[in-house]
């Protein structure tokens, strides 16, 4: 089977940064940076928001100032707006080569936030997008609240289309802005964008309000959406956006006919990373690199990983540069004390093990955490 590749565009830096509370530092944003091109090997990354401020001016010029030399330039994206040039003004000095240009791609959006009429908005942007042509800027257009425009008002939306696929643009960027989409509108949405401009590189870009962000990707690529954009633990407005890493081991997983560039052993060290520069915590249970997903709790579970591996899923943790590991607690049974009892080089009998196990279990229901590294201890005081 011949795969498609489809490009990866992380937006941790840009939308990412927009979680509340968040904000990267020059040197953090330096290095995410690099590490998100060179080790995870996404596609494009989007750094900031233009004219936001002078820290972030100052965190494009060092980062595009690397791009250049490291040959990712054409790679590295900036958000601008439709301001008579400032924007554009603003990423050229810099440094930046590529703006993700916000448009509204709802009337509502139009009507009420801009108040002005369609003609009058494509003329704006028909201004920038020649200012940006010639100062050899490349242009990808955002369509902001798209999905809404779709539910209310179609219409608009083909026409903003028909202009923009006329216009020097390079691709078209469809965000689900407040997280609306379900999965079969954002199947049947995609598939009547992408039908009618075939010619036409279409982004999808999920948001996760609803909780479906990483399902409407699933449909967003079945319907033959050519990018998408993610964040490095689903960071973003609100609910934040569809998490990278998740939706990485689904299109690996569930999507045959697709691939992508990304480094799954790398997945966890950058999620890591974000949330030691940002303070972002993780959710222990959150699917990939959260603390506990790798974690066997139930004895049952335990027993049968010893037997052919029957509570193994695909998502094996070594794909991610992980371990698998047994919790002690109220819920444990024998086969979760060996197993710690391997990883230490200790051996009991089986009648040592129940008397090991009945404490790990009474201290649980005293709300007691057990760890790996008590159960020496607790060797010692049941066995004495």
């Amino acid at each position: 089977m011949k795969k498609r590749r489809i490009e990866i565009m992380d937006t941790t830096l840009r939308d990412g940064e927009q979680t509340s509370g968040v904000s990267f530092s020059t040197p953090e944003k330096l290095t995410l940076a690099k590490l998100l091109l060179e080790e995870l090997k996404v596609d494009r990354i989007e750094i900031a928001s233009a004219r936001v401020s002078e820290g972030e001016f100052e965190s494009v010029k060092e980062v595009t100032a690397w791009a250049a030399e490291a040959g990712y330039l054409d790679r590295v994206e900036v958000l601008t707006f439709v301001d008579n040039g400032k924007s554009i003004s603003w990423m050229e000095e810099a440094g930046a080569q590529v703006q993700n240009l916000l448009t509204k791609g709802s009337l509502n959006h139009l009507t009420h936030q801009l108040k002005k009429t369609p003609e009058a908005h494509f003329k704006d942007i028909s201004k920038v997008l020649s200012l940006a042509a010639d100062k050899g800027i490349i242009t990808n257009v955002y369509l902001e609240d798209w999905s809404n425009g779709m539910r209310n008002s179609p219409e608009y939306v083909f026409q903003f289309l028909d202009f923009l696929t006329q216009q020097p643009i390079k691709r078209v960027l469809l965000p689900d802005t407040l997280g609306v989409l379900t999965h079969n509108e954002a199947y049947t949405f995609l598939s009547k964008i992408i039908d009618r401009y075939p010619d036409t590189h279409f982004d999808f870009h999920g948001h996760n309000d609803y909780d479906l962000s990483v399902a409407n990707v699933m449909e967003a690529l079945k319907a033959g959406c050519h990018g998408l954009h993610l964040t490095v633990n689903g960071m973003g407005e609100r609910a934040g956006n569809a998490p990278l890493a998740s939706v990485i081991a689904v299109i690996n997983d569930f999507l045959p006919e697709i691939e992508t560039n990304v480094s799954e052993k790398t997945l966890f060290k950058v999620s890591k990373l974000v949330s030691a520069f940002t303070g972002f915590q993780i959710p222990p249970n959150k699917p990939i690199v959260g603390d506990n997903v790798f974690t066997q709790t139930a004895g049952i579970h335990a027993d049968g990983d010893n037997k052919k591996n029957l509570y193994f899923n695909d998502l094996l943790p070594e794909r991610f540069g992980r371990k698998r590991s047994y919790a002690l607690g109220k819920t444990s049974g024998k086969a979760n004390i060996q197993k710690n009892l391997q990883e230490l080089g200790l051996t009991l009998n089986d009648d040592e093990i129940k008397k090991v196990t009945a404490r790990i279990i009474e201290l649980g229901d005293k709300k007691e955490k057990v760890t790996k590294e008590d159960l020496p201890f607790i060797i010692s005081d049941v066995l004495d």
